[in-house]
């Protein structure tokens, strides 16, 4: 018997752990290449894993609901052939499995979800983008869909599931039945010695919110971080994407932002200080040779992701709007891919969105920098002119620099700053 080794993928960066939500291959199976075994959530994305080969399942390692980490064998296919079969391609399989059953994953799930994204109801169930997808094309509510009994781990909807309830209500044989309940809140009851514990609500965190608790503590730990400010005059900045947006938009089909030329600042600002354009790999320094943008994205859910621009350097303004809004709205429906979220050299959070002045954004490791960029208000303010000062209203913002004080001074990080301060503010309208 010829064992290939299935392994839990790494489904972005940073993602060490995904857990099994079901199985679609039972022990004694024959599989084709590409046929779904098991689906999987983690905080970023949720994936059905095709096999990268075809034989039989003759071992299941872990169940549903098992958190496994990257890189571990969860299932055992034979792939059969002689015994004299050449064992180091056997080993050269084994050791890209991972790699193809991530690239197979983000092609079918660009294909199968295209306009649906993972949600919870009002009673916290979790669905799947298949599970949706297959529901919005049956015609099947959400009201609805909450009725459908789930055979998952924690009661939750399996693709089977709903397939076979499309199949029943389509023959007419449908028995609905109430959701299961997910114990999820955990109410605290006083204890003999408290005070003031009732009327008290416990929520665990979702796996979302855990990995970002998880990450701004070991960036805390990580990185001494300086945060730098500056008030930067983007008047010209303003009058241009007034002057400019309607076209844009009739032209390229997306909102003309203030982001695409805070992006492009950055890029020309990395470019210019690649100090800053790097990571800490103990007492080494790793400079990267190019320069992926990250772009913070907040969730309907509440939550942050941070998709990232590829080669933001090489992109004109237009490309760089254009991205930018992919991602948003990728980010927004659950689109993403490991691609979409892997690979940043720098991040840019906009405090702005929330009417705030400016903030001091914490490092997302492993970069070295984040810059936040602040509401614009109109302010007056004194304008030098041959004839004299002046008073006018102009438009102002902050952008505030937090970086790594292991490798980035306030030299450097003062240099950067200002460099993207004077980009903006010489705008050319």
């Amino acid at each position: 018997m010829s064992r290939f080794e299935i392994k839990m993928p790494k489904l972005g960066e940073s993602i060490t752990e995904g857990t099994i939500i079901s199985w679609s291959v039972q022990v004694g199976d024959i599989i084709k290449e590409d046929d779904v075994l098991f689906e999987v959530n983690t905080a970023k994305v949720s994936a059905e894993i095709p096999s990268p080969v075809e034989g039989k399942v003759v071992e299941i390692l872990f169940k549903e609901g098992d958190t496994v980490a990257v890189g571990t064998v969860v299932a055992i296919v034979d792939i059969g052939g002689e015994n004299s079969e050449d064992e180091d391609s056997v080993e050269a399989l084994q050791s890209s499995a991972t790699d193809e059953s991530v690239a197979v994953v983000s092609k079918a799930a660009s294909e199968e979800t295209p306009q649906v994204k993972a949600v919870k109801s009002e009673e916290e169930r979790w669905y799947s983008p298949v599970v949706l997808q297959l529901a919005r094309e049956a015609g099947i509510q959400p009201k609805e869909l909450d009725t459908i009994p789930g055979t998952g781990y924690q009661g939750r909807v399996s693709k089977k599931d709903i397939k076979s309830y499309i199949v029943r209500k389509q023959s007419g044989g449908i028995m609905i039945a109430k959701p299961a309940a997910i114990p999820e809140v955990q109410r605290i009851t006083p204890a003999s010695g408290t005070f003031s514990a009732e009327g008290v609500e416990v929520k665990e965190m979702d796996r979302v919110r855990k990995v970002i608790a998880d990450h701004m503590v070991m960036s805390k730990h990580t990185s001494p971080h300086v945060t730098n400010v500056v008030e930067v005059d983007v008047t010209k900045l303003v009058k241009w994407r007034d002057k400019n947006k309607d076209a844009f938009f009739r032209r390229e089909g997306v909102k003309l932002t203030y982001m695409p030329a805070i992006t492009e600042a950055v890029a020309k600002a990395l470019a210019a200080y690649p100090q800053v354009n790097v990571s800490v790999e103990g007492y080494n320094i790793l400079f990267k040779k190019h320069i992926n943008v990250g772009i913070a994205v907040s969730l309907n859910d509440g939550n942050l992701i941070v998709p990232v621009v590829r080669d933001a350097d090489r992109l004109n303004l237009n490309g760089l709007a254009v991205a930018i809004d992919s991602l948003a709205l990728k980010a927004r429906d659950n689109k993403l891919m490991p691609d979409d979220i892997s690979g940043g050299t720098f991040t840019i959070t906009n405090f702005g969105t929330f009417k705030s002045l400016f903030g001091t954004p914490i490092i997302n490791q492993p970069q070295v920098a984040i810059l936040g960029v602040g509401y614009i208000e109109k302010k007056p303010a004194v304008i030098e002119t041959p004839e004299g000062d002046v008073i006018a209203i102009r438009h102002k913002m902050y952008l505030s620099l937090s970086y790594d004080h292991r490798v980035v001074d306030g030299s450097l990080g003062g240099n950067f700053l200002y460099f993207i301060k004077e980009y903006l503010e010489n705008w050319k309208e």
